[in-house]
């Protein structure tokens, strides 16, 4: 072997092979690969991966002949098959996730490769505006975390004029705003992140809260959006004018002072997940401790040697928990109900420097590997959704691979818990997995198994100045209150008003059953005006926020680009649209795990209604918004 085979050999070492075998057909169109791997992948999961190591080190040595011969004058060409056949890359995406993968998945994964199988109408952005409209067209953002990111970047790349206004005073929203202990990502990094501005650097599988927050400003900062920015800006009102086909802002800066802002577009990015819900409890106002919400944790907030109680048992409960416990001198956990909390490979692994190198330097493996993560962590796990009527599962399971898996995280629970009897029946939830958001263990069960941790399943009774008293009697003295009790999610763009055509006020609009929106993106009477993560587009089950940021803003410059090519001054969807599409999604909903009778959730309004979710999976979402119906819409 020569010293750069040796080289490449030991970077290959840090690669999956599953992905480096798809990568390699990708670059020689040798397709026995497969055959040869199809036997042993099970499972999209790298720790599923079960090909024999005399196979692995041959497709690793393939690999390393094509990347040497490729190595010209030192620099590597990355290069590889423009075109593929459809047929093909849907054997290929079968094959690496160890299971049937529909076509419907075949030209979402093209468009990301890179490949030519899209077609002209896949390019719906448009890149220029006819130069008498490029002056006077603009857009208002609101928010500058992920998805407002996305939508300024669209939006500037069209051509538009891009204002943002944001209530903190620096981009990241809820990367920014989220500084609890532990606080970090829990879908894979590789996979959340912008497509057009994929980090290979990622320091974890699964990152910690400052290296997302680095890369959304390194993001905003390398597309000139921080001097676009108006920092202490809370948008306080939006109206829309008819007669200008334009969008009068309010927003009040960092002094108090009322700033107005008027633009043609308005996108709204502002989540689900933004506005804290803090408990009212019984004799909460007389507790003399200190009470903090884990989205609005102080900088300078120390636990160390405190008696702490920890309300709530859900995402950012389970991360801050364990981060917390070596330091307090008791922790109390009060339960409500149990969380499906399962093992999730690498969750605290570092990405090693042969697989940066991988990602980085192998064509196409990073695109397999992603896809392998949007499989496991998507939409390979739909399946377990759906509930099947003729199921005797009751409120345990509702389909035979939701029995499956509730049976493996059982036993995973159960391994981590060891003897505790006790600890095992107080955390299995009563209702079946995907009821609420499958979590990933950051260690959660071995925290609860230290001495000076307990977990509290009684109700609260009240709370005094010394602590809180729970039903059955007992007194918990306390100094600080650690509020995991997520967000006023089914309140959407509240506290704003947003007024649209005719004096109609959204959130009156909304009022009868909650926030609705076609496709969770356009409302009827409100023109120009878009919502990204609105109404009916959580992803319940898994899945990247950036990448349906990504798809809803493919749909609205689908969109905007319809009335520049027209010389339209607005856009809004029907009203039979919006409502045949809501049918569609209430009717698909009562299908699945949500809508469960013994699932209780944040995900439905007061009236019961699920105005959080979407019922998709990835790809249909990705379908449905890949491009507008012009029948939908309305222009003038």
């Amino acid at each position: 072997m020569s010293r750069m085979d040796d080289f490449l050999m030991t970077q290959l070492q840090g690669a999956n092979v599953v992905p480096l075998a798809m990568a390699l057909v990708n670059l020689t169109g040798d397709e026995s690969v497969l055959g040869r791997i199809k036997p042993y992948v099970k499972g999209a999961w790298d720790h599923l991966e079960k090909v024999p190591d005399e196979l692995a080190r041959e497709i690793r040595c393939q690999m390393c002949q094509v990347l040497s011969t490729r190595q010209q004058g030192g620099v590597m060409d990355i290069t590889g098959q423009g075109s593929m056949s459809s047929d093909l890359l849907q054997r290929m995406m079968s094959v690496s996730v160890g299971e049937v993968v529909d076509e419907s998945y075949v030209h979402m994964l093209a468009q990301h490769m890179g490949l030519t199988l899209a077609t002209p109408e896949d390019q719906l952005e448009p890149t220029e505006m006819p130069p008498k409209r490029k002056q006077r067209l603009s857009a208002i953002v609101v928010g500058a975390g992920a998805s407002g990111l996305c939508a300024a970047i669209k939006l500037q790349k069209a051509g538009l004029d891009v204002k943002i206004l944001e209530k903190n005073d620096q981009v990241g929203g809820t990367w920014f705003e989220n500084v609890y202990p532990g606080c970090a990502v829990d879908t894979p990094n590789h996979f959340y992140q912008y497509s057009f501005e994929p980090n290979n650097d990622w320091p974890n599988y699964f990152s910690k809260r400052d290296s997302i927050q680095d890369y959304l400003l390194k993001c905003a900062q390398k597309y000139y959006l921080l001097e676009k920015t108006y920092f202490h800006h809370e948008v306080l009102s939006a109206s829309y004018d008819e007669e200008m086909a334009t969008w009068g802002v309010t927003a009040r800066n960092v002094t108090g002072e009322s700033i107005a802002f008027r633009a043609n577009f308005l996108v709204f990015a502002v989540g689900q997940l933004n506005r804290p819900m803090t408990p009212e409890i019984n004799g909460l106002s007389e507790f003399d401790g200190q009470v903090v919400h884990t989205a609005q944790w102080p900088r300078e907030l120390s636990v160390t040697g405190k008696k702490v109680a920890l309300l709530g048992t859900g995402a950012s409960a389970i991360q801050v928990g364990p981060a917390i416990a070596e330091k307090v001198k008791d922790l109390y956990v009060l339960q409500r109900s149990g969380s499906w909390i399962s093992r999730r490979p690498n969750i605290d692994r570092e990405v090693s420097n042969e697989k940066k190198w991988v990602l980085n330097n192998v064509p196409f493996y990073a695109a397999w590997y992603r896809f392998q993560l949007f499989w496991a962590f998507g939409d390979g796990l739909f399946e377990a959704l759906k509930i099947d009527r003729q199921w005797q599962g009751g409120a345990e399971s509702i389909n035979p691979l939701n029995a499956a898996i509730r049976q493996k995280m059982i036993a995973y629970l159960s391994s981590e818990l060891g003897d505790r009897r006790d600890l095992i029946e107080k955390v299995t939830p009563k209702y079946p997995p995907f009821g609420k958001r499958v979590l990933g263990d950051p260690g959660w069960y071995q925290m609860l198994r230290r001495s000076n941790v307990s977990l509290e399943t009684e109700p609260i009774e009240a709370f005094d100045r010394h602590g809180v008293t729970l039903k059955g009697g007992k007194h918990l003295a306390l100094d600080l209150l650690i509020c995991a009790t997520g967000f006023r999610a089914t309140e959407m763009l509240w506290p704003m008003q947003v007024t649209g055509a005719n004096g109609v006020n959204l959130h009156q609009q909304w009022s009868i059953d909650g926030p609705r929106a076609y496709l969770g993106i356009t409302v009827p009477n409100f023109p120009n005006l878009f919502i990204l993560f609105g109404p009916n587009t959580n992803l319940g089950h898994g899945g990247s926020a950036i990448f349906l940021a990504e798809c809803q803003m493919r749909h609205v410059m689908s969109a905007i680009n319809h009335v520049i090519r027209t010389s339209q001054s607005s856009v809004m969807c029907t009203q039979e649209a919006h409502d045949a599409y809501n049918q569609s999604i209430d009717s698909k909903l009562s299908e699945l795990s949500w809508s469960h009778p013994s699932v209780s959730t944040w995900y439905k309004n007061a009236e019961g209604r699920i105005v959080t979710n979407q019922p998709w999976k990835l790809v249909e979402y990705w379908h449905l918004t890949h491009g507008i119906k012009v029948e939908d819409y309305l222009f003038s």
